[in-house]
């Protein structure tokens, strides 16, 4: 089947990648033409496990094209799939821009009955507003064809999309036609072979599913992030309450971790984007905005731990912090809302020098910091840690879990470590010299176990 991507961003591209792996022609479209160029050279945009490798074999297959032109890419498709950008506007609504302007080149330029497809995140009421559009259109056109807008909203882990895509928990169709219903399990049947993941709901469901699926993997977030303080203040430990309530299978162990606040390009605005929704309907949600409040408090958490502890030492400026991990989560080089650019922030308004260090994400924290007299970007996290006061690690990326403890300590000036991610067990770190802070964690007491080990081994957090 012929299928055309609109948005060839990180859903977009993951999704058609998938679609041409499972035999589809698929056409990519986007009005970006230095990357649609550079995919045609074969450059991948985003970091994603996996997807340099079947975007390439695909392209060569001839499955995968790249376009800049719908009057290139529509001839021939039978379904589009909507993937653009719906960023926050200031006032934290969803700016549904680029999908209405989408739809409005298709039913500008559609000669054939089309199925389109929206798989960016949108407001409730979107596909309506889109279903619209397009009438208006066909009949300024004088056109009568027959086309269909419904709901399929994405839900991929950045750092594990393929096998989300590949491999998905539930695939949502928001859909009122039993025709378009039926041509999208044709699709995605090749990815329900084993048993049948599709959820068939309206338009209304499936648009409102997608954000209360982020809203509820924030709020156990956010949850986690405020009893980590609370711990802090008692003398609990948050990963033994983690393991205690866990093993409740009405719980269960996902999405428990404190940490250094959650970032991307989902939660934040998705939570935002609900917030504005419910508020023009007159609702005030008061536990996202909760979550939302609470996430931005627990992305200065690091920073803080950072002053207090130097304060008692003559201060931090003039201090050197290196900074290990940058992307908002682990196998991404996303920086979207990302908790180590708010410490960067902090660390340098209080005079710090900084050694940063990210396996992917440095090129994109250079454009934000071009030249910048105070940071120092390194080779690996040994090179970050030379002539360092202290580390802070933000990131959990799986090669920080297992260094050489005695060699990084002999390369710093002070032996202070900040983890902001728990990896580490506080009375090794101690015995080895460091003083050593974690989250939500006394520093007498142990953290792992083996369950915790295995538990974060099988958790990849969007």
């Amino acid at each position: 089947m012929r299928i055309l991507i609109v948005g060839v961003g990180y859903v977009g591209l993951v999704t058609a990648a998938c679609f041409a792996e499972m035999g589809h022609e698929v056409v990519c479209l986007d009005i970006d033409h230095h990357k649609i160029a550079g995919l045609r050279r074969g450059e991948i945009p985003i970091f994603e496990p996996g997807l340099k490798e079947l975007v390439l074999r695909n392209s060569q297959a001839g499955r995968l094209h790249f376009t800049t032109s719908y009057a290139e890419a529509l001839p021939g498709a039978r379904v589009c799939f909507i993937c653009v950008a719906t960023p926050s506007k200031p006032d934290g609504a969803c700016d549904i821009t680029y999908v209405l302007s989408a739809i409005t080149t298709l039913a500008k330029l559609m000669q054939e009955p089309l199925l389109v497809v929206n798989k960016s995140t949108v407001p409730v009421g979107t596909s309506q507003q889109a279903k619209e559009t397009i009438q208006t259109i066909l009949d300024e056109r004088g056109l009568k064809l027959s086309f269909d807008v419904v709901s399929n909203p994405e839900f991929l882990k950045e750092g594990n999309a393929i096998q989300d895509c590949m491999k998905p928990d539930r695939i949502i169709l928001g859909v009122e036609s039993k025709e378009s219903e039926k041509l999208l399990r044709e699709i995605y049947s090749a990815f329900t072979v084993n048993h049948d993941r599709i959820i068939v709901m309206d338009n209304l469901s499936a648009e409102l599913t997608k954000y209360a699926a982020n809203a509820m993997l924030a709020t156990r977030i956010s949850f986690m992030n405020e009893l980590s303080t609370l711990c802090e203040q008692v003398g609990a430990n948050i990963n033994q309450i983690r393991l205690g309530i866990g093993s409740d299978q009405r719980i269960g162990f996902q999405f428990l971790y404190a940490g250094a606040g959650y970032g991307g390009s989902c939660f934040p605005k998705d939570i935002r984007a609900l917030i504005s929704t419910a508020k023009q309907q007159g609702i005030h949600l008061s536990i996202l905005n909760s979550v939302e409040e609470a996430n931005e408090k627990q992305k200065n958490v690091l920073g803080s731990k950072v002053i207090r502890y130097f304060s008692a030492r003559g201060g931090l400026s003039g201090r050197t912090i290196a900074i290990w991990g940058l992307s908002f989560k682990p196998d991404t080089d996303d920086l979207r809302e990302a908790p180590s650019l708010s410490l960067i922030e902090t660390l340098l308004q209080a005079g710090c020098v900084l050694r940063l260090y990210d396996p992917v994400a440095m090129e994109g924290v250079k454009k934000i910091y071009p030249h910048h007299a105070q940071i120092t970007f390194c080779q690996d996290e040994y090179d970050a840690a030379k002539d360092a006061d202290a580390i802070v690690l933000v990131t959990d990326w799986k090669q920080f879990r297992f260094v050489n403890l005695d060699r990084i300590k002999a390369l710093l000036r002070h032996p202070a470590f900040f983890d902001g991610r728990n990896q580490y067990e506080p009375a090794e770190m101690l015995r080895r010299g460091f003083d050593y802070a974690g989250i939500g964690i006394p520093e007498h007491q142990s953290l792992s176990s083996i369950l915790d080990k295995w538990t974060r081994s099988t958790e990849v957090v969007k």
